[in-house]
């Protein structure tokens, strides 16, 4: 217990908690946040399906990586002197939205939510760099976990949060409260440490640029290393993209999925994420990925048990509780994972890399998953879901094998 209460609290972890939450704070503000805006000045629907459009910077991210790995702000180190940057512009841009009118002017809402958007995945790029280069090897999935459940209270916050102030205050006072709530969140950025081991940047914007494909792609199997990465949690996301609608479609009300979802489930991903992480620092990063694994697959199981027994608030709770607490428990050792692939030289672009297959996966799973669940009926279609587990698992044989104290993609590096 002391060993643990000594990980989460020391300096290198502990801010991650603010930088997690500083990332994760503009996500719904350019998202959910602004499209219940947009229908509450009756922007017709057609223009606020056009709006999803603001949030390909998370997606593109890679491509102005390399900026971050070969520059370096004069002030705050390398990466903390981009992310309070970044994070001075974001409460600029962020009150810029807010002051905008979807009504008179949706262009410029949609100019002022996508420079938001921009700066939110820019700021994702230096922070994740951040947590690469600072974090030791002990304390990768703490830090991992620490940063996921600053970012999930975030999202809270400028969703749940932002959605029930604007039942009472003007929309622009809630995201002027948001922009308030980054500004006070620089402190974390000040406090952090900067990382023990001096890195030398790349020399020029060539290097920067194909130094870390270089770097990355000379090792062996590194194309099959990418598709681990976007097979690990293939069960889960396709689980996941039904959860919702399975839930309405057996009687629960929108109420009854918002909280059980908003609520219960983000204190479950939180319990999961944290205890995940503290396994990850003691039996390591390869054994955790497999246990998670399993779990992580196995948990939609207990959809497949509350589609049989139907509409139960108790099987809800339950169903929730553990796939979010397995998934909190694998995210811990997979965001240490792709951290510990890095070469600290190009952190940023390497990191930036393999998030975006991480993500093709999360994108594209929820597309077959309807056809599935017609086909199939809910308990078949979750139970089916487990098999989807399988590819990552059988991949972990290679690049994170049991007996290993180091997966074989960073022996390679």
């Amino acid at each position: 217990m002391g060993n643990w209460f000594k990980i989460y609290c020391n300096g290198r972890v502990l801010n991650l908690l603010g930088l997690g939450f500083s990332s994760g704070l503009p996500f719904a503000l350019t998202g959910g946040t602004l499209q219940a805006w947009l229908m509450t000045e009756k922007v017709d629907l057609s223009t606020i399906g056009i709006f999803s459009l603001v949030g390909l910077p998370y997606a593109l991210k890679v491509f102005w990586a390399p900026l971050m790995d070969r520059f370096t702000p004069s002030w705050l180190g390398r990466r903390r002197g981009w992310i309070i940057t970044i994070q001075l512009l974001l409460v600029i841009s962020i009150l810029c939205l807010g002051y905008s009118s979807p009504a008179s002017f949706p262009a410029l809402v949609a100019f002022a939510a996508l420079m938001t958007a921009f700066l939110s995945a820019s700021q994702d790029i230096a922070i994740d760099a951040y947590r690469a280069d600072v974090l030791r090897e002990k304390e990768l999935g703490p830090g991992a976990a620490t940063a996921v459940v600053g970012y999930r209270l975030a999202m809270l916050v400028s969703g749940a949060f932002a959605l029930i102030l604007s039942d009472y205050l003007p929309w622009r006072s809630v995201y002027t409260l948001m922009a308030g709530i980054m500004l006070v969140n620089t402190v974390f950025t000040i406090a952090a440490p900067e990382p023990e081991n001096k890195v030398v940047p790349p020399r020029d914007l060539k290097e920067a640029v194909w130094g870390p494909l270089k770097d990355y792609f000379r090792r062996s199997g590194a194309m099959e290393m990418l598709v681990f990465v976007m097979l690990y949690k293939l069960g889960s996301d396709l689980a996941g993209a039904m959860t919702t609608p399975f839930l309405l479609d057996i009687g629960f009300s929108r109420t009854d999925v918002g909280t059980a979802n908003k609520i219960f489930g983000l204190l479950s991903t939180i319990v999961g994420t944290m205890v995940g992480g503290s396994i990850v620092s003691r039996i390591g990063i390869n054994r955790s990925l497999w246990v998670f694994g399993f779990l992580q697959s196995f948990a939609n199981l207990s959809f497949t048990g509350l589609a049989l027994i139907g509409k139960s608030y108790p099987a809800m709770l339950a169903a929730i509780g553990i796939e979010n607490m397995s998934s909190g428990m694998g995210n811990a050792a997979f965001i240490a994972f792709m951290m510990s692939l890095c070469d600290k030289r190009f952190t940023a672009t390497q990191y930036a890399l393999v998030t975006s297959f991480m993500a093709i996966t999360r994108i594209m799973a929820g597309v077959p998953t309807g056809k599935m669940a017609l086909m199939l009926g809910w308990a078949p279609f979750f139970a089916v879901s487990v098999l989807g587990g399988v590819p990552g698992l059988l991949l972990l044989a290679r690049f994170a094998p049991w007996r290993g104290r180091k997966s074989a993609a960073v022996t390679a590096k």
